[in-house]
């Protein structure tokens, strides 16, 4: 099976690169053994019940597809496509490519540390050190860009209807930064987490003027080389997206969510999204990237990182919180969302290795399913039992049980459910 071929040589690799044998990209490498993935399947009733939980949400918000891989270290490996790309399109293929949303930030914060861990730049330097032309930010940080403290807005709300209506255009991340920096701060930066794709863009904008690179270079040096991500990328066109899961959203048609004819997106530009969501990889790559994430294998990862993360908001749980380009729920680290044709998720448990990565192909429904869903399969996959000479982790270990999740996303479902 492909996805076992490349899991096999991927862990080969790394553990090559750890020994010292190999040399990787120039700005980063791989320093840490990852944690072994047992051989095989996850058994055959945990894999119908992290089916129907996919099949729910694909059917919630309207998702005509989607890709799902559950890795268990201790256990096996659920890897699946299901249904189709457009309501009348081809089956959909476990090895197709799609937007991986804010999944993409993450990956603009591993180059803000490994040009720190270079000393190229510092977690702790003033934006107004890289770039000129926001008075008003220059005391704001790296860091808090990264962290999503800056108290800056969101640029997405404002241009999303233009988007639609012309979603092949070319954006410039300088125009869309000027949307967001318009509304000025909510708050003492560094204060509060406050969800912001505009600084994720400022963010990319002083790390390419302090490297003289492009955004996309520092994506393949410092987080796809590394981690050998051959087919990930951080494009600025739709060309040579045949082979792409197709990204829909539905409209509305009298007052009600047209589910049965949703628009087609996939040639949306990445450009929208740029370093804050315009990242394109596969399920097996994605999965890969979650876990050296939450397993810090590589040369920059640092404990700090994620250290004292700060609360998504007042009336969430103490255990959800988010710092260094990522959500931490419990021991898992990743993150979730939406861009235009999709919803995606990808976490990784910091101490068990269980990672999970999943895409669902219709963008109307909130971002927030992608995360529930992956929670609920993550809870599912916690308990599966060990493998022969494989020991499994401690019941107990992630603060919810999968029951919640699933009532929550049937309880959001804006297109008829079964």
């Amino acid at each position: 099976m492909p996805s076992s071929h490349r899991r096999h040589r991927l862990l080969a690799a790394l553990t090559v690169a750890v020994l010292g044998l190999t040399a990787c990209a120039p700005g980063a490498s791989v320093e840490r053994e990852p944690i072994a993935q047992v051989e095989g399947d996850l058994p055959g009733d945990m894999q119908e019940r992290l089916q129907a939980a996919v099949e729910t949400a694909m059917a919630a918000t309207g998702s005509t597809g989607a890709i799902v891989e559950v890795r268990a270290p201790w256990s096996g490996v659920w890897t699946k496509a299901l249904g189709t790309t457009t309501p009348e399109g081809p089956a959909v293929t476990t090895d197709m490519k799609f937007r991986i949303g804010p999944v993409t930030r993450t990956m603009t914060c591993d180059v803000l540390y490994g040009m720190a861990d270079r000393g190229i730049v510092s977690i702790d330097d003033a934006l107004g050190d890289w770039l000129s032309g926001f008075p008003s930010l220059a005391e704001v940080t790296l860091g808090e860009l990264c962290d999503s403290s800056s108290g800056l807005s969101t640029y997405a709300n404002e241009v999303a209807s233009r988007w639609y209506a012309n979603p092949t255009r070319t954006w410039s991340a300088k125009e869309l930064v000027a949307y967001g920096v318009a509304k000025g701060l909510d708050g003492e930066p560094g204060a509060a987490y406050k969800d912001s794709d505009t600084g994720y863009l400022l963010l990319a904008l002083a790390l390419e003027r302090a490297s003289h690179q492009t955004a996309a270079e520092l994506f393949e040096e410092y987080v796809f080389a590394p981690l050998e991500m051959d087919g990930s990328s951080l494009p600025q066109t739709t060309r040579g997206s045949d082979g792409w899961l197709n990204g829909l959203r539905s409209g509305t048609t009298k007052s009600a969510t047209n589910c049965a004819a949703p628009t087609d997106l996939t040639s949306m530009s990445p450009t929208t999204g740029f370093t804050a969501g315009g990242a394109v990889s596969d399920i097996d790559e994605l999965s890969d990237y979650i876990q050296a994430v939450a397993l810090g294998v590589r040369s920059y990862d640092t404990e700090e990182r994620f250290a004292d993360p700060l609360p998504i908001s007042g009336s969430a749980p103490s255990w959800f919180t988010a710092k260094g380009g990522a959500f931490q729920a419990g021991s898992l680290v990743g993150n979730s969302g939406s861009v235009p044709g999709y919803l995606t998720a990808a976490y990784a448990d910091t101490e068990t290795g269980l990672s999970v990565a999943v895409v669902l192909n219709n963008s109307r429904a909130s971002g927030t399913v992608a995360r529930q869903l992956a929670w609920q399969l993550a809870a599912v996959a916690s308990k599966a039992p060990a493998a022969s000479g494989e020991t499994a982790p401690e019941a107990g270990g992630l603060p919810w049980e999968a029951a919640t999740f699933g009532e929550a996303i049937v309880d959001s479902a804006i297109c008829p459910l079964p």
